[in-house]
């Protein structure tokens, strides 16, 4: 389904994205089951970590060592999994966003793995993992206005329009919101964590899908 540019994966080896398609979604501002949950993981995160393992982690280390390579530092911009424990570490309870946005970001929290998330209907033509062009312009969620690449990054674009910094941040032109009815959810991975856990991370997220929000 993602076709990844020979040229990224000679460079970054390991570079690996497994997707999955949901349809039938119903998406809610909360659900209280899902709430129960997320508090269940918080606690489960609580023991297995502490702020001062994080960056020794695996996971967490290999995000961070391919945000240095795109020159992002990680310390300022956190992987979006090390975010959310950190976050759990802190005593702030996940976020509630909506209960599909929480699905993903519940199974991101516990597997350590960056996860995207699309609205279908929103996606033109094949999804392709290229370098992006300076000449070329991305609307990230929660820009005011589009930003302009500097070109050589990772990102992820369809037929018309970049829908991705990849593992990085995704585009508001194709975010999922309460209207949504079919997601594409990308697990995110980077050289260094395991396939087994990218499949594991994505099948987490559609499983939540399923159980909080009716997919199929």
């Amino acid at each position: 389904m993602i076709e990844i540019d020979p040229d990224l994966h000679r460079e970054f080896s390991g570079l690996a994205i497994g997707a999955w398609t949901v349809r039938g979604v119903r998406i809610r501002e909360r659900d209280e089951e899902l709430e129960g949950r997320k508090r269940e993981a918080e606690g489960q995160i609580r023991k297995r970590f502490t702020l001062e393992s994080l960056k020794d982690h695996p996971v967490f280390r290999a995000y961070r060592d391919f945000y240095w390579r795109l020159g992002i530092d990680p310390t300022k911009d956190r992987p979006a999994g090390e975010a959310l424990v950190r976050r759990i570490l802190a005593g702030k309870p996940l976020p509630t966003i909506n209960t599909a946005v929480d699905c993903y970001n519940l199974a991101s929290a516990e597997t350590g793995v960056a996860m995207g998330a699309y609205d279908l209907s929103k996606l033109s033509g094949k999804l392709k993992l290229r370098r992006g062009n300076p000449s070329e312009e991305f609307l990230g969620i929660g820009f005011s206005s589009p930003a302009r690449l500097k070109g050589g990054e990772p990102v992820l674009s369809d037929g018309e329009k970049i829908v991705a910094v990849y593992p990085y941040r995704d585009s508001e032109l194709t975010k999922v919101t309460m209207e949504t009815r079919e997601i594409l959810i990308l697990s995110c991975g980077v050289p260094g964590v395991p396939l087994e856990l990218i499949q594991q991370a994505g099948e987490k997220a559609v499983g939540y899908l399923r159980r909080f929000c009716g997919a199929v």
